[in-house]
């Protein structure tokens, strides 16, 4: 075949592959695919097409990867990473945050022989074709990215040993210490602003929040987001979270919702295996009220944590603040609904996560102000 036939080769092979789930339809493709060499350049070039439609649908690197490895494969995410790398150039210019997800996406795409190859692009072409709009996360493209700081390496460090050690109090005692420090990371951005405005404005990120448990991993999150000044709102079917606030603070939620998230699967863990020691068998609604009321206490904890570092003179500030997160929440979501917990019905479950979130008594500290 010539170079003027790789177009209608590629039309063809969409029309018969891309608008039908059935299998014998992706084999026509496929075939069709794998049996022209010239039709490699502009198959490529369909691809990173559909990468900038998705950008134009409000969807961001990370959503991409982290909707194919849940939808699709591997191959289908290392083919995906790479067509995000090969749009990058031709993309405009973007905020420090969509550059750091750039920066984790592993651009290698796969060895395959022809026909596996053109199978596992048509499928995530498909995948890519049916993305649904979702709200924008614009972020001024001229801003730097926040250097770290002490405090957050401190954070970081702390959560770490939490995420390690064998003894439950000691990891609850280090997150407590470590919610602790994120206020006042918080507290002392605010406060730099309020002294010399940097007209920074509310931003957002979305962070996944997968199945199983997703329900109560969601009411996780939002703890954590609303403890540190945030608002998060759930998106179920596309399994991410959207929390709205100031970027020091989005910085804090992602930090401390993952490392919660290992804490309470080892502590859930560690339950159920003493369960089974006493000759009582487990089930999915014993981790889903487990992790319920972890997340329920868990939020009690932090919210305390959060407000001892508060006094009445800094309340102000943080109110303007809230404000401009709201503001910007109920600009992106003007219609959100509330949902009840499912299978929360274990009542084994719910005392011990409600213990393994209480164990560590949070320590008071000064008062900032």
């Amino acid at each position: 075949m010539t170079s003027s036939s790789a177009p209608g080769t590629v039309d063809r092979a969409f029309e018969a592959a891309l608008y039908t789930d059935a299998d014998s339809a992706l084999d026509t493709a496929a075939s069709l695919l794998a049996a022209d060499r010239t039709a490699d350049a502009e198959l490529d070039r369909r691809g990173r097409e559909f990468v900038a439609a998705a950008w134009r649908r409000g969807w961001q690197p990370a959503d991409v990867v982290r909707i194919v490895r849940r939808e699709l494969d591997d191959v289908h995410v290392r083919l995906a990473s790479a067509l995000i790398h090969a749009q990058a150039p031709d993309d405009r210019a973007r905020g420090p945050r969509w550059r750091a997800q750039l920066e984790e996406v592993t651009a290698e795409a796969p060895p395959q022989d022809r026909f596996s190859r053109a199978t596992a692009v048509l499928e995530l072409y498909r995948l890519l074709l049916r993305l649904p709009s979702l709200e924008s996360l614009d972020e001024p493209a001229g801003r730097a990215a926040h250097p770290e700081s002490r405090m957050l390496t401190r954070i970081r460090a702390l959560l770490a040993k939490a995420e390690g050690t064998d003894y439950p109090e000691e990891a609850e005692a280090l997150s407590a210490k470590a919610q602790e420090l994120m206020t006042r990371h918080s507290v002392d951005e605010a406060l730099l602003d309020a002294q010399a405005p940097t007209h920074d404005t509310p931003g957002a990120c979305r962070i996944g929040v997968e199945p199983p448990y997703e329900q109560a991993k969601a009411v996780l999150l939002d703890a954590v987001a609303t403890a540190n000044h945030c608002r998060a709102v759930w998106n179920e079917p596309l399994a991410f979270s959207t929390v709205v606030g100031f970027e020091p603070d989005l910085e804090v939620v992602e930090l401390l919702y993952t490392s919660l998230l290992v804490q309470a699967t080892t502590a859930m863990t560690r339950a159920e295996a003493a369960q089974r020691a006493g000759g009582r068998k487990r089930t999915k609604t014993f981790r889903q009220s487990f992790l319920a009321a972890y997340a329920h206490r868990v939020g009690v904890r932090l919210r305390a944590a959060a407000e001892t570092q508060v006094s009445d003179d800094l309340l102000p500030v943080l109110a303007t603040r809230e404000v401009a997160v709201t503001g910007r929440l109920d600009r992106m979501f003007p219609e959100t609904t509330t949902t009840r917990l499912r299978g929360v019905n274990d009542e084994a479950g719910w005392v011990e996560g409600s213990e393994a979130a209480d164990r560590a008594q949070v320590r008071s500290r000064r008062r900032l102000g």
